[in-house]
């Protein structure tokens, strides 16, 4: 009997022992590359999956847009480009993207752009002094580019990824990221025109008027440049395309 159980104990011992070693890792393990959403994804499909998890908020919000569009903010771009003729849009046009000048250099220098620091300074000088304040784009005329930087760009230089789709009443599409780099130019923005305004020595609530008003002007400027209307792409996905499309177009403007 002890002659039968004495070779069972043994194998049962070195089974044991077997189960309690880790077992070896021949290969180096390779992290996923893709979030578990996207493991649901078809493979065919991913090259066109963008991370929308409030797709059913986003939605409802861009309808919104829609209606805002059509109802109120169309009408507004409409009068302005009756009253005013096109070469004062133009100067509208061109005064602002000089204050944005400024948004350009500081991203340029976060992210160590060089080239276009000093690109945006040359334009800076020559559209301050030479083109009136910026009504004239003088520094295009004289080949200098325009750069196209913002602190949503910045940080995707950093390594920060995008985060989920977003849209925003009235501003529309956005990610995560990209909002949040919204505001941090905002608030940017606000600071350089509070020394504007201190510099031309305004201040209470003309200060405040002044500063409402630039603010719808930049708002409608910006609308008027944009030639979009919400459900006229004769497409039953146009929130998946507008989707894809801003998503390329951050991607061009991150590699530039």
């Amino acid at each position: 009997m002890k002659r039968t159980i004495t070779p069972m104990l043994i194998i049962f011992l070195v089974l044991l022992a077997g189960c309690a070693t880790a077992p070896v890792q021949k290969e180096p393990v390779i992290p996923a590359r893709l979030s578990v959403d996207e493991h649901a994804v078809p493979e065919e499909q991913r090259a066109f999956y963008i991370y929308d998890p409030w797709e059913s908020m986003n939605r409802r919000i861009y309808n919104f847009n829609a209606v805002f569009d059509e109802y109120v903010f169309l009408p507004v771009v409409r009068a302005y480009e009756f009253v005013l003729p096109k070469f004062a849009q133009t100067g509208v046009t061109n005064f602002f993207n000089n204050l944005n000048e400024i948004q350009n250099l500081m991203n340029s220098l976060l992210q160590g752009k060089i080239v276009k620091v000093f690109n945006t300074i040359g334009r800076i000088a020559m559209n301050t002094t030479v083109g009136i304040g910026g009504l004239i784009d003088v520094a295009t005329y004289e080949g200098v580019k325009r750069e196209n930087e913002d602190f949503g760009q910045t940080l995707a230089f950093y390594g920060v990824g995008p985060g989920p789709y977003l849209i925003l009443p009235v501003a529309g599409p956005y990610n995560l990221r990209d909002a949040a780099g919204w505001g941090v130019d905002l608030v940017a923005y606000n600071l350089v025109m509070n020394e504007l305004f201190q510099e031309l020595a305004i201040k209470g609530k003309d200060k405040d008027r002044l500063n409402w008003g630039l603010l719808a002007l930049f708002a409608i400027d910006k609308r008027h440049k944009y030639s979009f209307r919400y459900f006229m792409t004769g497409s039953p996905f146009e929130y998946e395309f507008v989707r894809k499309v801003y998503q390329v177009y951050r991607e061009f403007l991150i590699e530039s």
